[in-house]
């Protein structure tokens, strides 16, 4: 018996390289409130725990809050115009989505990027690939709470324990536990080995081949 039924991935960092659109609309927000802008490598990170923590990281440590409201308000409104500019599939997901489905896989992304944003890239990159795909948005908890998580069992009727979450950071990991399922982490994304190492991933994945094989073994 294969050991997984649903495959839950993460967006940003694990299926899709974001970085530069989410600097680019952080830049925009910063510099246009006379705030200067932040680098690619600070930006990476930066990211992880949604748009409202990325601004807040990006933003000067002594602003008040309602300034990061504003500063979070035009972030969105450039996000929303910009988040295709240079976002495009990491090498070999599309078909690696592909061969999971041909397989029987349920597959479905999670992720703390605004819920436009994920209906939108999913839609964009990946049509067709997702049974359910869930952005931040009120009334469900950011990972790592598991409440995302338990939102894409509830509406795929997975169950847990033959499910498995995919991600690249210590946020997917520490959301892969809290939702009580297995995690596997990517070798691609946001995070390295180095700063991944104190969380303990159980598995990473070093390329999408090795995913794939992860993904279709027996019990």
């Amino acid at each position: 018996m294969r050991k997984y039924d649903l495959v839950i991935f993460d967006l940003d960092g694990t299926i899709l390289y974001t970085l530069e659109d989410l600097k680019n609309s952080l830049n925009y927000a910063l510099t246009s409130h006379g705030y200067p802008a932040r680098t690619l490598e600070e930006v990476r990170r930066f990211v992880g725990n949604g748009v409202r923590k990325l601004v807040e990281r990006g933003a000067p440590a002594d602003t008040d809050p309602a300034e990061l409201d504003r500063l979070y308000e035009t972030f969105h409104v450039h996000y929303k115009q910009h988040d295709l500019d240079n976002t495009r599939p990491y090498e070999g997901i599309a078909s690696l989505l592909e061969r999971l489905r041909a397989a029987g896989l349920r597959l479905a992304v999670v992720s703390n990027k605004v819920d436009y944003g994920v209906k939108d890239l999913c839609g964009r990159f990946f049509p067709g690939a997702f049974d359910v795909a869930i952005g931040e948005r009120p009334g469900v908890g950011k990972k790592p709470a598991p409440d995302m998580v338990n939102e894409a069992l509830a509406q795929t009727g997975a169950d847990r324990a033959r499910a498995v979450y995919i991600g690249d950071s210590e946020v997917d990991v520490q959301t892969a536990r809290n939702a009580g399922m297995d995690e596997i982490i990517v070798a691609w994304g946001f995070r390295t080995a180095e700063e991944l190492a104190p969380y303990g991933p159980r598995r990473t994945a070093a390329d999408t081949q090795a995913l794939y094989e992860m993904l279709t073994e027996e019990k």
